[in-house]
């Protein structure tokens, strides 16, 4: 995947009307029409889509059709962190009938996309779709599996927009007050360049040092931290760009994400390189496989790892459940403990079970 594309992910977070053009690139990577970003967050739903599907998505949502659509309902209640088709949630029976398609999709040439949803610790919610002509047929699996790819930095950077309300700010300090969140902007070194939001909740987790510098409590977290920073322009699955923070109780409590500050974001931080956004996190119930990877930056196989394991299951009957090798599941539990900061699998399993998804 090109580092100008993702380049091009991270400059949106910021500059929301850069979406279109963005959603263009992805649908050309995957022979697509265009695409679509849907965010719902207070219960206030905004949108942005390609050109071409400006005046179909404008209908889908005010004729009510967005309401009654069941395919995100599908993508969020089966809680997967990838890309889906059509044929992944209903049968061809199903897909045939549906009465969305019938009136709505294929009457405008369209009837096949590929899609995913977001669940963030926050309670945003969003749906992003790669919609296809009627004519093209399926997404195939090949392209499937490179938005797949596209997909964590994707994740952090329609969170950041939804936070927006998909609409730019013309500076980093009205920037950062409309998100709303615990929040500090970093220059190439580390230090701090501005801050927002920081109450208790959020404060003890970072230890404050002369000349702008800090660092994080946990010093696990803090070693992801400095690694992200090191990496910001390195794009690969084995970077992480979202992991926990724990308490004095070794329990997770916050969740960092690093947003790299990309092209003509520069325009609104001058002279800033990274953002670190901090999100609180509910505790007690098993988490669903999309929010754990959305967090942590796992891909969908270690999601589907570290919820096993907080669900009760040995590596074996992952392994088993899972139809893959155990040797392949011991592997992606050695990347989920890398990826949270974890030495044991016990703390893998006590990490885990302390998120849920604030509803």
């Amino acid at each position: 995947m090109t580092t100008e594309l993702i380049d091009s992910i991270y400059e949106a977070s910021f500059v929301p009307e850069l979406w279109p053009s963005l959603l263009d690139k992805m649908a050309d990577l995957t022979e697509g029409k265009g695409g679509l970003l849907l965010s719902v967050r207070d219960r206030i739903l905004s949108w942005t889509s390609s050109d071409s599907l400006e005046d179909s998505t404008s209908a889908y949502v005010n004729e009510g059709y967005f309401k009654r659509c069941g395919r995100r309902v599908c993508m969020f209640q089966k809680a997967h962190s990838e890309f889906m088709t059509e044929n992944d949630y209903w049968t061809e029976e199903e897909f045939e009938s549906n009465e969305t398609y019938n009136e709505f999709f294929r009457p405008r040439g369209l009837g096949f996309s590929a899609g995913t949803g977001f669940l963030m610790p926050t309670g945003d919610a969003m749906a992003l779709f790669v919609e296809r002509n009627l004519d093209r047929g399926a997404m195939e699996k090949n392209y499937v599996s490179l938005l797949n790819e596209l997909r964590p930095h994707l994740a952090r950077s329609a969170f950041v927009s939804s936070r927006l309300g998909l609409k730019s700010a013309t500076g980093a300090s009205e920037t950062l007050s409309k998100l709303g969140l615990a929040t500090v902007l970093l220059d190439s070194v580390g230090n701090v360049i501005e801050s927002h939001n920081m109450s208790d909740e959020f404060s003890g987790h970072v230890i404050w040092g002369a000349h702008n510098r800090f660092r994080l409590k946990d010093k696990q977290a803090d070693t992801l931290f400095k690694e992200a920073l090191d990496t910001q322009h390195q794009h690969s699955d084995s970077l992480v760009r979202s992991f926990p923070l724990r308490d004095d109780n070794d329990q997770a409590a916050v969740v960092a994400h690093i947003i790299p500050i990309s092209r003509s974001a520069h325009d609104i931080f001058t002279n800033s390189y990274a953002l670190l956004v901090l999100t609180p996190v509910s505790s007690k119930n098993v988490p669903p496989v999309e929010l754990v990877r959305s967090m942590f930056d796992f891909t969908a196989s270690e999601a589907r790892v570290a919820r096993g394991l907080t669900s009760g299951q040995s590596v074996e009957e992952i392994a088993t459940s899972g139809n893959v090798a155990l040797s392949t599941v011991r592997t992606q539990l050695r990347q989920v403990m890398e990826k949270t900061g974890c030495t044991r699998q016990a703390e893998v399993v006590a990490l885990m079970a302390n998120v849920s998804l604030q509803r």
